[in-house]
Formats: structure tokens, C-alpha cells, sequence
């Protein structure tokens, strides 16, 4: 895990250089109905000096993006998110329609990278 940290962190620059946030530091949101999956995932990349914010669902982080049309949400003016990790597998709204919406309803986010990720052992729950 030491190793991977390091290749992350020496690639950070370099992504950062390129993100189209503009963000000095490097902002993840990472969402995953698992509390322990989100409790990891926030660790690891707290531990490669990311900023994590981490949502239960593909509705909330619709929210804290701004994009579910609510006014009370922050809106992508005042939200700097240089990656997405999301998970598969979720009730509600899995992560492939998560990144649909987001790349669909925001052009200031479609650029932004997204990793899709699932811990499920079952090929035939992991679907479109």
C-alpha cells in the first residue's frame, strides 16, 4: 500500500497541472452506499494527501454536486472536484447512471475523471 501511495502522490502534480478544477489540491468525492468501503476509501486517499468527500449515494452526490435542480444545493461555481470514485453497485442509483447524469447534465464536470469501482463478487448484479 506504501507503494501505491508514493506513485500516486508523485503523479498528483502532474494530474493536478492538468485538471480542469484548477484546484491546488487534489479533491476526490467518493460514493459508495457501504459505510466501511467509504470509511477505506477516505483513509487510503487521505493518506495520499487528498481532500475526500464522501457521499452514501448517487442522489446526495447529485446534491453536492449541484445537479439535482434543488436551490439548496452548492452548485458546481463553489464545488472544486477533481475525480469521482463511485461505487457500481448501489440501490437507487448505481454509478454508471451517476456518471451518465453527470456528464449529461454538466459541462463543467464532464471533464472531470470518474473511476467506477465495485466490490460485488456476483457478474450478473454488476449490469447496465
Amino acid at each position: 500500500m506504501a507503494i501505491t501511495g508514493e506513485i500516486f502522490r508523485q503523479n498528483l502534480t502532474e494530474f493536478l497541472e492538468e485538471s480542469p478544477s484548477g484546484s491546488p489540491e487534489l479533491h476526490v468525492l467518493a460514493v459508495d452506499d457501504s459505510l466501511v468501503d467509504r470509511k477505506v476509501i477516505e483513509r487510503l486517499l487521505k493518506i495520499s494527501s487528498c481532500k475526500v468527500t464522501v457521499v452514501e449515494s448517487g442522489t446526495r452526490a447529485l446534491q453536492y454536486l449541484g445537479l439535482d435542480g434543488e436551490a439548496g444545493s452548492l452548485g458546481f461555481d463553489s464545488v472544486k472536484v477533481n475525480l469521482i470514485m463511485t461505487d457500481y453497485s448501489m440501490p437507487g442509483m448505481t454509478g454508471y447512471e451517476l456518471l451518465k447524469k453527470i456528464k449529461q447534465e454538466s459541462s463543467v464536470f464532464r471533464e472531470i475523471p470518474v473511476v467506477i469501482m465495485s466490490s460485488e463478487n456476483v457478474l450478473t448484479r454488476i449490469d447496465r
